[in-house]
């Protein structure tokens, strides 16, 4: 068995992130990690929304740079994922906090490698079912996706759905063998349409 810390730090080699690819790198990793949460506040994975909220109540470090040029380091990654973890044990934002301003990096990483258990490498992280990240990630992560994935080799059995979370309270379920899911690039491209199209939507109902 890989040492959960070891693992963990061959995440830092693919940082910076920005937000986009910190919150799905991070979804990616607690959805591996198989840990439990034992309520429902904690089950929603980190979006956009989620990390700028956490910045802004000072859970998180801000970014470097601002706008579309904001990146995020392995610091941010550990933060948001003991985050996360805390959250799936059932503690509140307010003690959630405090732990992290008393932590230094060391002793943060070392409890978020724990709390994890036995994590997949980069390579081996299932991005299906959550907005696939982009950039450095995507190349880190890609190649596994004609190997593992049953589109990808035309072997997915007859009555397969795919269920693609699309942000906070949404989620698209397609069969597995609709043209528009057949791969990892259309089914990428139909979640930004979409996602594009609910915001849209959105903004027509606040107006």
């Amino acid at each position: 068995m890989s040492d959960p810390l070891l693992t963990l730090r061959e995440y830092a080699k693919l940082a910076p992130w920005n937000i986009r690819d910190l919150a799905a790198l991070s979804g990616g990793i607690l959805d591996a990690s198989g840990v439990t949460p034992i309520n429902a506040a904690a089950q929603s994975r980190p979006s956009d929304r989620t990390i700028r909220f956490y910045v802004t109540r000072h859970l998180m470090s801000p970014p470097e740079g601002r706008g579309t040029a904001a990146t995020y380091n392995y610091r941010h990654l550990l933060q948001l994922l003991s985050i996360k973890l805390r959250q799936m044990e059932g503690a509140t934002l307010a003690t959630i906090t405090k732990d992290i301003t008393d932590s230094p990096g060391d002793v943060l990483e070392k409890r978020v490698a724990a709390s994890l258990g036995n994590l997949p490498s980069p390579e081996r992280i299932d991005f299906r079912g959550t907005v696939a990240p982009r950039g450095r990630v995507a190349r880190a992560v890609g190649h596994k996706a004609s190997d593992d994935d049953p589109s990808e080799a035309g072997i997915a059995p007859d009555g397969t759905w795919y269920r693609i979370r699309l942000e906070d309270g949404a989620e698209l379920e397609v069969r597995h063998d609709h043209p528009a899911v057949r791969t990892a690039v259309q089914r990428q491209r139909l979640v930004e349409r979409v996602t594009r199209l609910l915001r849209e939507s959105a903004g027509e109902q606040g107006t």
